[in-house]
């Protein structure tokens, strides 16, 4: 199957979660800074947030520039990864709204770790699908990055009841570990 309609889907998906996401923020009451105030909270769940659709976007949009083909199985965990995605914009309001309270952002690593395992799920059909020595794999390789972010993910929900700000530095931690976008596939390609 031609891999051109995923990608289009996938974008179109990525959009919408963006677009739902900014119509959770809404103008204050006041027309001061101080009434910009109130939403701080919900604005840093929303930049999180922002940051980590981004990088599932790139991310993405890098992985199928050395992906030829897919199959059903990739079909599946590709709409595996869209569902976890499609999520984020409801735990980052609950977040924002609730002033990160533990069992919010709890949630929110439960749906980071949901996506990231979602992620690895599609990665590894698509390598089983073009072979081991294919492009995607050789450039992947034993893919640490995406698998201690996963563990890392884990650690900070079970932190959440401790201190839910250390989970969210956890967070960030790995939003910045990958915020720079994944080159191994670029350097194969160049």
């Amino acid at each position: 199957m031609n891999k051109g309609r995923v990608e289009a889907f996938s974008d179109g998906v990525f959009a919408i979660l963006i677009t739902i996401m900014v119509l959770e923020l809404h103008a204050p009451e006041g027309n001061t800074f101080e009434a910009l105030k109130p939403l701080l909270p919900k604005f840093m769940s929303y930049v999180l947030s922002f940051i980590y659709l981004g990088i599932y976007w790139n991310n993405h949009h890098h992985l199928f520039q050395v992906v030829k083909h897919v199959n059903g199985k990739v079909l599946w965990r590709n709409i595996f990864l869209l569902f976890c995605l499609s999520l984020v914009p409801f735990v980052t309001a609950w977040m924002g709204e609730n002033h990160f309270s533990p069992s919010t952002v709890a949630l929110y690593g439960i749906i980071l770790f949901m996506c990231g395992i979602a992620y690895y799920f599609l990665l590894h059909a698509l390598i089983q699908l073009h072979g081991k020595d294919s492009l995607l794999a050789t450039s992947i390789g034993n893919d640490f990055k995406g698998v201690i972010s996963v563990v890392i993910y884990a650690i900070g929900i079970l932190l959440t009841f401790i201190n839910s700000w250390i989970s969210l530095g956890l967070y960030c931690f790995v939003a910045l570990m990958w915020f720079i976008p994944d080159r191994r596939i670029e350097k194969r390609l160049e």
